[in-house]
C-alpha cells in the first residue's frame, strides 16, 4: 500500500531529474568543455601541445604554416592547454554538448591554421608573433608593438642591440 502511495506522488510531482537530452537543462558557470582555437592568437610555440594530459592536441608544420588539431574524443578537460596559452589562443567553451554516433568519433575535432608570413626586413617565413605576446615583452607604442610583431626573432634581436648600442631602447 505504502508502494503505490509513493508511485502516485511520482506520477503528480513528476521527473526529478534534468530533461536532458530532451530539452534544455543546467550548465554550471565556469564547466570546462569544447576547445575553441584563436588561429589570429597562435604563435606557434606549441606549449598546449607538450601539457596536454590526453594528448588530444597535435601541430603539424607544413610549407605554409602550422595546422592545429584537437581530438575531442581524446581531450580531459583538465585546462592545462588553456592554462599555459600564453596568447589566450586556446579557450575552454562551457558547450560540453559532445554527444556523438561511435562512427563519428574521429570527426569530433577542432582545427586551425597558423599561417606563414615574410618578415617585414629580411623576407624569411615566420609565424607571426601576436600582439599580446610582443605588448608584454616590449613595453613600448602601439606603433612599435605592431612593427615587432611582423618581424621575426633575429631580426627583432639585431634591432635591440642596434637601439642598445646608440643608447635608446625600444
Amino acid at each position: 500500500m505504502k508502494m503505490i502511495k509513493v508511485l502516485l506522488n511520482n506520477l503528480i510531482q513528476g521527473p526529478s531529474t534534468d530533461p536532458f537530452p530532451f530539452g534544455e537543462t543546467f550548465t554550471p558557470e565556469g564547466l570546462r568543455a569544447r576547445i575553441h582555437f584563436d588561429e589570429t592568437a597562435c604563435t606557434g610555440c606549441r606549449m598546449c601541445e607538450h601539457v596536454c594530459a590526453g594528448g588530444a592536441i597535435r601541430c603539424e608544420d607544413s610549407e605554409k604554416g602550422m595546422k592545429f588539431t584537437v581530438w575531442h574524443n581524446s581531450c580531459t578537460f583538465c585546462g592545462l592547454c588553456e592554462h599555459y596559452c600564453m596568447p589566450k589562443a586556446i579557450t575552454l567553451t562551457e558547450d560540453w554538448h559532445l554527444a556523438h554516433k561511435q562512427e563519428d568519433k574521429y570527426k569530433m575535432i577542432e582545427q586551425g591554421f597558423v599561417a606563414l608570413v615574410s618578415c617585414e626586413y629580411c623576407s624569411k617565413k615566420m609565424i607571426p608573433s601576436g600582439p599580446k605576446i610582443t605588448a608584454v615583452a616590449y613595453q613600448g607604442t602601439n606603433k612599435m608593438i605592431e612593427k615587432l610583431g611582423k618581424i621575426c626573432p633575429d631580426c627583432r634581436r639585431k634591432l635591440s642591440a642596434k637601439l642598445l648600442s646608440k643608447g635608446t631602447s625600444l
